[in-house]
């Protein structure tokens, strides 16, 4: 693995589960990170300092590299695990993992985490009509890739080949806390089984909640 720059620096909010798979990776992996805090629920990441020497676009995570900025959490993952074992070497199966991690930004995180924003950190009552009503979709959206998940998991033990991989990670940051959205986990019986494992692994470092 090729030494990466220091400092590393992740700009981030602790309640946020994309935030958490980079400290998830770098724990796994034994990297440390310096870490930036801001409250996204004060708009913090849309001050014009946050927007001149952060990110733009006005979001986080991002991880800083030295004096370089990477946002987008699967990036920015990848770019902590290059040349580790958390990304296969076989190349389908690498590609594999990619799938999973597309999956995990464009169906899995736009419903579960959305939900689990709404629910647990903004507050039912302090929700929009336009929110309220694009919940039912949300939610069985949510159930759907829920589904998914549990279909693959039926009989393997990670997403990926045989151990942990990037796929494992993005998957588990907003899965594990599904509950707080209104998901129940109590009928998928190999998902729970998969948390269990990820929670079992070497360094692995809990979510702040």
């Amino acid at each position: 693995m090729d030494a990466l720059p220091s400092p590393l620096i992740l700009h981030e909010d602790p309640v946020s589960g994309n935030c958490y798979k980079i400290r998830l990776t770098a724990a796994l992996l034994g990297m440390a990170l310096e870490r930036r805090f801001y409250d996204i629920t004060k708009g913090e990441t849309r001050t014009g300092q946050f927007l001149a020497e952060v990110d733009a676009n006005g979001r986080i995570p991002v991880l800083q590299a030295g004096n370089r900025f990477l946002p987008e959490s699967n990036a920015a993952c990848f770019y902590l695990a290059d040349g580790s074992e958390l990304i296969p070497a076989d190349r389908f199966k690498r590609a594999s993992m990619l799938r999973w991690m597309f999956f995990e930004q464009y169906q899995h995180e736009p419903n579960i985490a959305t939900m689990r924003y709404w629910l647990h950190v903004l507050g039912e009552a302090n929700l929009s009509d336009e929110q309220r009503g694009l919940m039912a979709m949300k939610r069985s959206g949510g159930e759907a890739a829920l589904a998914l998940m549990e279909r693959h998991l039926a009989g393997r033990d990670w997403f990926v080949g045989g151990g942990c991989s990037l796929a494992d990670i993005a998957l588990f940051a907003y899965t594990h806390v599904a509950h707080e959205g209104g998901f129940a986990l109590d009928g998928h019986r190999a998902i729970r089984g998969w948390i269990d494992r990820m929670r079992a692994l070497p360094r692995f470092e809990a979510m702040e909640r």
